[in-house]
């Protein structure tokens, strides 16, 4: 349409779901996170959100400090806090890559996914809302 501003270039972006998983013999697993790469715009975030009581629900005795204490360190590292040891040293790639590498401990991401973005932060948003948050009923 004459006089609109242009749409912004959609561009690739990869991304993983972070997953609880408490008990790993049984394979139980529930979303908790999402970890975005967006290297065009140099874009790297983690957003996390966990749902306690369906965590509990899986697994009682689960140490939920602890599981949000390795939540909060995957922010940390995704962001490049250097409190968050040597890995948030690495580039954004380095980084993205050692927190999306295939893990069978309690945090473990899925398999890398792709897309195509003009505003990764929103996509970023989008994801958590519909791959992580509970929504009502469900």
């Amino acid at each position: 349409m004459p006089g609109s501003p242009p749409e912004p270039a959609r561009v690739p972006f990869a991304y993983a779901i972070v997953r609880v998983v408490p008990r790993v013999e049984r394979g139980e697993r529930l979303n908790a996170g999402i970890v975005l790469l967006c290297r065009s715009r140099r874009f790297l975030a983690a957003q996390v959100q966990l749902d306690e009581a369906r965590l509990r629900s899986i697994d009682p005795a689960c140490d939920v400090e602890e599981v949000r204490a390795h939540l909060d360190l995957i922010g940390r590292i995704a962001a490049g806090d250097a409190s968050a040891g040597p890995i948030a040293a690495l580039s954004q790639g380095e980084r993205f890559h050692w927190l999306v590498a295939p893990s069978s401990t309690m945090i473990a991401p899925s398999a890398v996914h792709a897309g195509l973005t003009a505003d990764p932060a929103a996509t970023l948003q989008h994801l958590v809302r519909t791959l992580v948050e509970v929504t009502p009923g469900s």
